[in-house]
């Protein structure tokens, strides 16, 4: 466990998501999500999550484990094509993890996935965080419509609204 880390969660924490991320910003990414959508059959969440607390920080929780326990608690695996994916950003650590459905996973792959996440922590480096973020969204939305095209009206299975925790 590094005392960095610990150190940087614990001043970072909730609030630093809240100021990079306020609601006119919350509502654009909303937008960039339900826009994705309309082009293909999938579904998209963006989760930013301040810095970990508890027990996920003392026991060093690393950032794609996180993710995948959001990408569960939200139900974002419960999709009719197995095409649900979550970009979940751990901003204390400015770490971007994807976490796709074994439908669009099996079609994009690790490789692919971590391209976007590093254009991604790329734009946040500069500061860029809202056009990270929305092209990221716009990045998984065309692998998306790549491999699972809109096939006529499709229900909007999970929300579109961003997620701060």
């Amino acid at each position: 466990m590094s005392i960095k880390r610990i150190a940087t969660h614990l001043v970072q924490h909730h609030w630093r998501a809240r100021q990079i991320f306020p609601q006119a910003v919350l509502d654009r990414i909303e937008q960039a999500i339900r826009q994705g959508e309309s082009t293909h059959s999938g579904q998209v969440r963006f989760v930013v999550e301040g810095a970990l607390d508890g027990g996920s920080l003392f026991r060093n929780q690393p950032a794609r484990e996180r993710a995948l326990d959001v990408f569960s608690h939200l139900r974002i695996w419960d999709t009719a094509h197995n095409n649900g994916v979550l970009i979940y950003l751990l901003l204390a650590d400015r770490d971007v993890e994807i976490i796709a459905d074994r439908g669009i996973d099996a079609k994009v792959g690790g490789e692919g996935w971590e391209r976007i996440c590093r254009a991604m922590e790329a734009e946040f480096a500069s500061g860029r965080f809202e056009q990270g973020v929305i092209g990221g969204i716009a990045a998984v939305s065309r692998e998306l419509a790549r491999h699972f095209p809109p096939q006529g009206p499709h229900a909007n299975e999970l929300p579109d609204a961003p997620v701060v925790m």
